[in-house]
């Protein structure tokens, strides 16, 4: 059974960082690309970042120079390392996988683009 679980989210004060990690079951992480997406109340589901299954990574260009994503794909994990965080970052954070590296035309930052889901956690910048 395919199963992916978000967790590292909480309430963090603005400047401060958190670390989401997403762990895969199922499935073996090393053929599949993963991204990160978040879902603010009121607003569309965006991509924020991927990693392909060749390591290459993708960024919104809000999250560029504050998020980074990375995996071990030894222990079928995926992490986002979350840096300068605002409250425009307040969202519930979901993972998702698509088998295949992201080639050039693919849109890593389109929900349709993946086939498994983690249920999301939730992140809260406040102070």
């Amino acid at each position: 059974q395919v199963q992916l679980v978000e967790s590292g989210g909480g309430l963090v004060q603005p400047g401060g960082s958190l670390r989401l990690s997403c762990a895969a079951s199922g499935f073996t992480l090393d053929d599949y690309s993963i991204g990160w997406f978040r879902q603010a109340p009121g607003k569309e589901r965006e991509g924020v970042s991927c990693i392909s299954s060749d390591g290459s990574a993708y960024y919104l260009g809000a999250a560029k120079g504050r998020f980074t994503v990375s995996r071990d794909n030894s222990a079928n994990i995926v992490f986002l390392q979350m840096n300068s965080l605002k409250p425009e970052d307040t969202a519930v954070y979901y993972c998702a996988a698509r088998i295949g590296r992201i080639k050039y035309g693919t849109r890593w930052d389109e929900s349709r683009e993946y086939d498994y889901w983690g249920q999301g956690t939730q992140v809260t910048v406040s102070s």
